[in-house]
């Protein structure tokens, strides 16, 4: 028996996401690092030996569709549950309920979405139902449950992962709801790849945002009998963009990030900030540029201001928090802030040299003497023999080498003189000499 709600009824009229929600697995794009052949989520669904999980991902990807497919599969009673519009009382009537029904022996599934809007009480009245199997919680979530939900209850969860669907997958959702009955297949809509390609870059992994995009562009399409075309101008003016100049794996999408990236190497603060509002008026995904920005911090400031990683940290998180269109000033923050701090690329070629020496030194064992020594066996072995402790010295300093002895000449790290950098390259000098008169 089953208790589907009206999220999964087929209410008329309903939104066209509404109406091509996916029913099988088979329907289902997207997500398969978990619904792929013989993936264990899949496996899981289709055997219905369903246990209490927690769907966590971005809007749109699946995360309700999911609960959709598994109450159409389950023998098990299964309950829909909206945290936004249910307390405490509704919780515990629903918990009272499925313990009658495990008295004679049905399971009871309740799907709770956005879960991570319930407070810890509310939480904690799942908590007993749960441990004793009166019911099989299913949670969707925008939100790290690691944040959002108890520790106590979140143990008793599998955590599934849900993506951003890819810009193919959306094209697929798109092509289906034009030629699916569900969708527009009885109307006579005409609309390129192109098109529908500006669709996908605007929806930004979002297959809700896709289709509710798609419908507003065919209901406001140019009519001739019985004919719609949706044109360029008819995305543009449906999601109040003037232009979405590029696709996102496509070649100007890099043109766009090396020119931001190089603007802030040049220490051109205007040219950053306008690379950077070309990228975000264009669709691009704030936290992809959050993330390139911070790689910047590190790969082109480094240690002349150590701050700049510290600045586009707090504006990646920004980005998570809150996301466009008000990030953008926390995005324009770290980029005028990287674009004027001084420039020192140290960092990155000290890894880079390392990472030459250790890939062609992979079987290169660690020093005995820097090795952990847990057991007794260890040190009769020699592990940690003749290690000395830096603290145990009024320098805070030893001669001793930590690299292999076929590198322990090497210099990866050659700090520059620029902003703060010198301060380090001074400390550095300073340890070396040290060092080499304490052999």
């Amino acid at each position: 028996m089953k208790d589907q709600m009206t999220m999964f009824e087929n209410a008329v009229p309903q939104p066209l996401a509404a109406r091509l929600r996916p029913e099988t697995l088979d329907e289902v794009v997207g997500q398969q690092h978990l619904l792929g052949k013989g993936k264990i989520l899949r496996r899981i669904i289709e055997q219905d030996a369903v246990s209490s999980m927690i769907f966590w991902g971005p809007p749109g990807v699946g995360k309700t569709t999911l609960a959709g497919v598994i109450a159409g599969q389950t023998k098990a009673k299964f309950i829909d549950f909206s945290a936004v519009t249910s307390g405490i009382k509704e919780i515990r009537e629903v918990m009272q309920q499925a313990d009658e029904n495990r008295r004679f022996g049905e399971k009871t599934i309740l799907f709770v979405d956005e879960i991570h809007r319930f407070n810890k009480a509310q939480q904690d009245a799942f908590l007993p139902f749960v441990e004793k199997g009166s019911i099989i919680l299913i949670g969707a979530t925008t939100e790290n449950p690691s944040f959002e939900i108890n520790g106590a209850l979140l143990s008793r969860c599998r955590v599934f992962v849900l993506k951003a669907l890819s810009e193919s997958d959306i094209m697929t959702l798109l092509k289906r709801a034009i030629e699916d009955p569900r969708g527009f297949g009885g109307e006579k809509i005409v609309i390129s790849d192109k098109v529908l390609g500006m669709i996908a870059v605007f929806a930004n992994g979002d297959a809700r945002m896709a289709l509710s995009t798609l419908e507003m562009c065919v209901l406001n399409g140019d009519l001739e009998g019985d004919v719609t075309t949706v044109t360029e101008a008819t995305v543009e003016q449906c999601t109040s963009r003037k232009s979405l100049l590029y696709d996102k794996g496509g070649e100007e999408h890099f043109n766009l990030i090396s020119a931001l990236h190089k603007s802030m190497r040049n220490s051109d603060a205007d040219a950053a900030v306008y690379w950077l509002a070309r990228m975000l008026e264009a669709g691009e995904d704030p936290m992809y540029v959050a993330r390139r920005v911070t790689r910047f911090a590190a790969e082109d400031v480094g240690l002349a201001d150590p701050r700049a990683l510290e600045l586009c940290v707090a504006a990646f998180n920004a980005c998570h928090l809150i996301g466009m269109p008000e990030c953008s000033v926390h995005l324009t923050e770290a980029v005028v802030y990287c674009s004027l701090a001084p420039k020192s690329n140290a960092m990155d070629v000290a890894y880079m040299k390392a990472r030459t020496d250790a890939l062609t030194t992979l079987a290169e064992p660690v020093p005995l003497h820097i090795r952990n020594a847990p057991t007794s066996l260890m040190k009769e072995l020699g592990y940690g023999k003749g290690y000395k402790y830096a603290h145990d010295f009024e320098e805070k300093l030893t001669a001793m080498s930590c690299l292999p002895d076929s590198l322990k000449d090497r210099v990866y790290y050659e700090p520059t003189t620029q902003g703060v950098e010198g301060r380090f390259k001074e400390r550095l000098e300073a340890i070396k000499k040290w060092k080499e008169e304490h052999k």
